[in-house]
């Protein structure tokens, strides 16, 4: 039986629930979009008879009271429980403090990790959390990284090797996000030389988000680091392909968490963000990832799925409401998940 006939039931198919704050609710933003209207709307998605699986956390108001874990924890399993979903993944709520700075700076991210992991643990034994790891990113920018980068990337490295002993305590893996807008981690270089030295494989991994890593390619805000040529037109299939292997051939080892996503190629600023990746939906007609192509960059290695994680994650993220609410939008997003289980899955 060809691969693109087999039923596949992993890896599991999850909505981000994070689209419905990341970017709202302050000064002229839209509001945020609540947990169960977006659970709502990923449980009504249907494309052929398959649906989501379950979905992953942002760990932060108003989809997750942090001064209440233990009542939100029965929350969510009551929410499960009435979805027919697991929950996955949690983005921890490490910007209280930063992987670089002061003492009280480093302590608050690790407390943060920490709650992550206890909350991470508490869903597992309660039976609604099979899959998963908890994120991180470095909490600083590429300006506050790059005043001295040796010193910055010493204590990223320290702070993580601390927030993977706290992981360790609880049975949790660290998965650290790869985004040009998050200093020490801004470029597919960098990622790497950050995981070789914590060197805790068996911990801290890599998170790959198909919209932030195709910004890895151009170089923004590391332009020593890009892979495309000056001169690259997209278009250039061959050119791209070449840089894109490069650049998951050193990250594919690392990666245990996976986003599908689209991008257009642009890159823009919001709030505390340095210039970062544009999300498209799935059938922009501006985007210029191939969506199934390239993630089998990631999850497949000589012909055959690498199973390192069994779900993976949507990923989409300044979207305005109108679009968030269509029903159509995460039928489009189901419908590209499916394809890229289809190609990778097992």
């Amino acid at each position: 039986m060809p691969r693109s006939a087999k039923p596949h039931k992993f890896p599991k198919l999850h909505n981000a629930t994070w689209p419905g704050v990341v970017g709202k609710g302050v000064g002229d933003a839209e509001p945020c979009i609540d947990l169960v209207s977006m659970l709502e709307l990923t449980k009504g998605a249907d494309v052929d008879g398959v649906k989501f699986d379950g979905f992953d956390l942002f760990l932060a108001p108003p989809h997750f009271d942090t001064s209440n874990p233990a009542a939100e924890i029965d929350r969510i399993v009551e929410l499960c429980g009435k979805y027919e979903f697991e929950v996955g993944s949690f983005v921890a709520n490490v910007w209280s403090g930063s992987a670089i700075g002061d003492e009280k700076s480093r302590e608050a991210f690790l407390n943060a990790v920490e709650q992550g992991c206890s909350i991470g643990k508490e869903l597992r034994d309660k039976g609604v959390r099979p899959n998963g790891v908890v994120r991180i990113d470095s909490s600083c920018s590429v300006d506050a990284w790059a005043k001295d980068p040796e010193e910055g990337t010493k204590q990223i490295v320290e702070t993580f090797k601390k927030a993977c002993e706290i992981a360790m305590k609880y049975g949790e893996m660290l998965a650290m996000e790869g985004e040009v807008c998050w200093g020490g981690m801004h470029s597919w270089r960098r990622c790497v030389e950050v995981l070789e030295k914590v060197d805790l494989p068996q911990v801290l991994g890599f998170q790959a988000d198909m919209s932030h890593t195709n910004l890895f390619l151009l170089g923004v805000n590391a332009p020593e680091d890009r892979l495309l040529p000056d001169d690259f037109q997209w278009g250039q299939t061959e050119v791209y392909d070449e840089a894109y292997k490069k650049m998951t051939d050193e990250l594919r080892p690392w990666t245990i968490d996976f986003h599908v996503a689209q991008n257009d190629g642009t890159v823009f600023g919001s709030g505390a963000h340095d210039r970062t990746g544009r999300h498209c939906l799935p059938k922009d007609p501006n985007g210029k990832l191939d969506i199934t192509k390239y993630a089998k960059f990631w999850l497949m290695e000589d012909g055959e799925p690498t199973q390192r994680f069994n779900h993976i994650c949507w990923d989409g993220c300044m979207f305005p409401n109108s679009a968030m609410t269509n029903p159509q939008t995460w039928r489009d997003v189901l419908e590209a998940m499916q394809n890229v289980r289809v190609a990778c899955g097992w």
